[in-house]
């Protein structure tokens, strides 16, 4: 038995749906930590549970909340305005890069207790990466 071309549209659309259901939770779990990071004194960040921001310089903090923001907005804005929509994969595989970093960073510090974060922002950095390079890429404008 072979698909239909409806069944196959169908397919397609299920995976864009997906794929932009794990864009948007990407950007909004990364933008509510930029947020955070970037306008909060640290003390609160520390009593939030992000105890590394008390040895951490501010500047480190606030980059890595700018970082965030970028990756967010990239993860979103170029994919919705399908201007130089490759773009998305960037900015999915450079939030995949901040969690390469913080994984053995927080394992290091003894923080193992909140893996579970980061391995809920690696799936979906990978799923959206995988999505928009291979499974669903959005074309560019015309």
């Amino acid at each position: 038995m072979t698909m239909t071309s409806t069944a196959v549209a169908s397919s397609g659309r299920s995976w864009t749906i997906a794929i932009w259901a794990g864009q948007i939770a990407l950007a909004a779990l990364y933008l509510m930590a930029a947020y955070m990071k970037g306008t909060m004194p640290i003390a609160d960040l520390a009593r939030m549970g992000m105890g590394w921001t008390t040895g951490a310089p501010i500047w480190l903090v606030r980059g890595i909340a700018l970082m965030e923001f970028l990756g967010a907005v990239g993860v979103i804005l170029p994919a919705a305005t399908r201007i130089m929509p490759h773009l998305t994969v960037w900015a999915a595989t450079g939030l995949l890069a901040i969690q390469a970093l913080a994984i053995p960073f927080h394992l290091i510090r003894g923080e193992a207790h909140v893996l579970g974060f980061n391995l809920v922002y690696v799936t979906l950095a990978v799923f959206v990466l995988w999505g928009r390079a291979r499974k669903a890429p959005i074309a560019p404008r015309a």
